[in-house]
């Protein structure tokens, strides 16, 4: 078992590696962070691998997606439609107890796609706020994705005019 601090550090770096690999569109390493049938030592000839230790996701207004196959895909999706993607992370917290970890952290997303009309720059620059639970489980590989919870962040300028909004 190491040391609680070194845990948390490796977690860290778990987690700058997802948005990292998202912002570079690496498909192939966004797919490695995520667990596997092998990482929970489940034998795939028995069950299906798409479904085993089941992963879920939850993008900002999608459904929860369940199973490596979709969520993968949804990843896929999401990579060939967005051009450029960069995440900027901030209050970012690491929980670990045993072999799973907690981080919370606030998305702050800048994200544009093509030009219109096929110019080749690119589309106008659109920024969000977006906060996320990232579960994570110790494998022989290292920490790896479980489960993956965003949730657009309302602001001010989002509500309604006239509305009584909590504090």
């Amino acid at each position: 078992m190491s040391a609680p601090h070194t845990d948390v550090e490796q977690v860290e770096l778990a987690n700058t590696a997802f948005y990292e690999a998202m912002e570079r569109g690496d498909f192939e390493e966004v797919s490695s962070l995520w667990l596997t049938p092998a990482d929970l030592g489940v034998d795939e000839s028995y069950h299906d691998p798409a479904d085993t230790g089941v992963i879920s996701c939850v993008h900002p207004g999608w459904p929860v997606l369940t199973g490596r196959g979709e969520v993968l895909r949804s990843y896929a999706l999401i990579m060939a439609n967005t051009e450029y993607i960069q995440f900027f992370l901030t209050d970012v917290h690491v929980s670990v107890t045993g072999d799973t970890a907690l981080v919370t952290c606030t998305e702050n997303i800048l994200s544009g796609g093509p030009a219109p009309e096929g110019g080749g720059e690119l589309g106008p620059l659109v920024g969000q706020l977006v906060v996320a639970t990232n579960v994570f489980r110790r494998t022989g590989e290292g920490w790896k994705l479980w489960s993956h919870h965003a949730s657009p962040v309302l602001t001010e300028s989002d509500s309604d005019e006239g509305e009584d909004t909590p504090p």
